[in-house]
């Protein structure tokens, strides 16, 4: 995806240990300029940024390219423009190349045009389509399609027909079909990270604008919002001040852009710019340089497509948690990727385990010091994982729930995706005192260090607790393509005496 070979014009990353370069200096001429952009009295060359200077004339580097798996069948939407209306055959216009590519199975092999060499593009009102975009711009760069991973060399469907078994299962398998994010969904992200890192590129000429978080993990719904980090060093920046400069000069550029909304400067442990795209509604969270983001983007990726009923499982949780308000991190309850790594957690430590630690079983190509720029090409040659579970979904969901109620000890373990397994809490003094212990799976930090009340960690366990068909269908039954009496009949459960579940050897649930 990003050639070894440094573009003509620029020097190549140092790839001594296989780390990059870091942060690239302002040129002079954006010193000035900025002097009207922003009122901060800072200048960039009080920063402690460590990098080397930029070479003379424009820069040229590639823009953020992802090309499309040979064998990736065609989105369900793939054919239709934004607004609604379809492609005839007879229309002309550059985006049907980059539909091409995304659906064609050969792959693209045209280098992206030089950043620095194309004049600034202005970002059409939201009334515009998005083939209106780039026929009017076309010197403009092409992103191609994000890469999607073809699932498991079959249709997707029928493949989790065969964990369907029962109707809770089935209407597992409905919700997730209705609610996970689509190809165009993805594309439109792409396209906007694409501009945006365009726009950016005036201001630091060498940094690199990556999509990341639940957007390309494939864990994302129709409606999440995307994280964007920003690269500009291998080394870590201070998040206190250089991050929150960095996105006050990004914030004063969005608000020059029409078709941008809302640009918010949130000031937290990892700041973050927060705004809208108007031409896709989409929200965006941008943060500097946090780019463990990146490589948790990937390895969850790469467990979303192990195993066929992962995607569909984490979903349906993230659902179930949202209902019962316990998903929100800045109210002090669980974040979106602290439940990711609590469901992989359960089906890692099964006693037919449903995937593996790919951390242990791929070290190389999940390596903490690989190149953050060559991160997305480390798994793409992960097989899917063959499991002797063949639990279904639902009595892997409701497996899931029991686990966390009577199995796994709050007190006294830590969840460890990287380790597939449950941690003592007395390994670290980081861990005590703690009310839940998720462990990041590459800086080792805890993901749900937001729950430090005990009202709302006994809110969370209460969750969990209430366990039965029932409190499942009352959830359930908020989705209007559930039919509720389904979930009692599924399991062999009557409708009007709930049973409590328990949890068997295979994940599954009996009474």
């Amino acid at each position: 995806m990003y050639p070894s070979a440094a573009p003509a014009g620029r020097p190549p990353y140092n790839s001594k240990h296989g780390h990059g370069n870091g942060l690239y200096p302002l040129p002079q001429a954006f010193l000035q300029h900025h002097q009207q952009l922003a009122e901060a009295p800072r200048n960039i060359a009080n920063t402690n940024f460590h990098g080397w200077s930029l070479p003379a004339g424009p820069s040229d580097i590639p823009l953020y390219d992802w090309k499309p798996s040979p064998s990736t069948p065609p989105g369900p939407h793939a054919s239709a423009l934004a607004n609604g209306r379809k492609r005839h055959s007879g229309d002309h216009s550059p985006y049907n190349l980059k539909r091409q590519h995304f659906s064609s199975p050969v792959p693209h092999h045209g280098s992206p045009p030089a950043v620095g060499s194309s004049p600034t593009v202005s970002r059409p009102g939201p009334r515009e389509t998005q083939s209106t975009l780039i026929q009017h711009s076309p010197l403009s760069p092409q992103p191609s399609a994000p890469r999607m991973p073809p699932l498991w060399g079959e249709n997707p469907r029928s493949s989790l027909q065969a964990y369907a078994k029962d109707k809770l299962s089935g209407q597992m398998v409905e919700l997730f079909e209705a609610c996970q994010q689509q190809s165009t969904d993805l594309e439109r992200k792409e396209l906007c990270r694409a501009q945006l890192q365009r726009e950016i590129q005036r201001l630091f000429p060498l940094v690199r604008l990556y999509l990341a978080g639940s957007s390309l993990s494939g864990f994302g719904s129709r409606n999440s919002d995307a994280d964007l980090c920003l690269v500009i060093q291998a080394a870590p920046v201070d998040q206190r001040n250089d991050a929150v400069y960095v996105l006050s000069l990004i914030q004063q550029l969005f608000y020059r852009l029409s078709y941008i909304e809302r640009p918010q400067l949130i000031r937290a442990k990892v700041p973050i710019l927060k705004f809208r795209d108007k031409v896709s509604g989409v929200e965006f969270d941008l943060n500097v340089n946090n780019t463990v983001g990146i490589r948790n983007t990937f390895l969850l990726r790469s467990y979303a497509y192990a195993e066929r009923r992962v995607r569909p499982i984490i979903l349906v949780v993230k659902r179930w948690a949202r209902h019962h308000r316990i998903n929100d991190a800045s109210k002090g309850t669980l974040s979106s990727y602290t439940l990711v790594l609590m469901v992989l957690h359960y089906l890692q430590t099964l006693p037919e385990p449903v995937i593996p630690s790919l951390q242990n079983e791929y070290p190389e190509c999940f390596s903490p010091s690989m190149d953050i720029h060559r991160v997305p090409e480390g798994p793409r040659d992960i097989p899917p994982y063959s499991s002797s579970n063949q639990a279904s979904l639902g009595e892997l969901l409701l497996g899931f729930l029991k686990y966390y109620t009577s199995v796994f000890r709050w007190d006294k373990q830590v969840i460890s995706v990287r380790e597939a397994k449950a941690l003592p809490k007395s390994n670290s003094l980081e861990w005590r005192d703690k009310f839940i212990c998720v462990e990041e799976p590459f800086d080792g930090t805890n993901t749900a260090r937001a729950v430090h009340e005990k009202v709302k960690f006994d809110a969370i366990k209460a969750q969990f607790a209430e366990v039965d068909l029932g409190n499942v269908s009352l959830w359930l039954f908020s989705f209007p393509i559930v039919n509720p009496q389904f979930l009692f009949e599924s399991l062999g459960h009557p409708k009007s005496n709930p049973t409590p579940l328990t949890l068997s050897s295979r994940g599954r649930c009996s009474s």
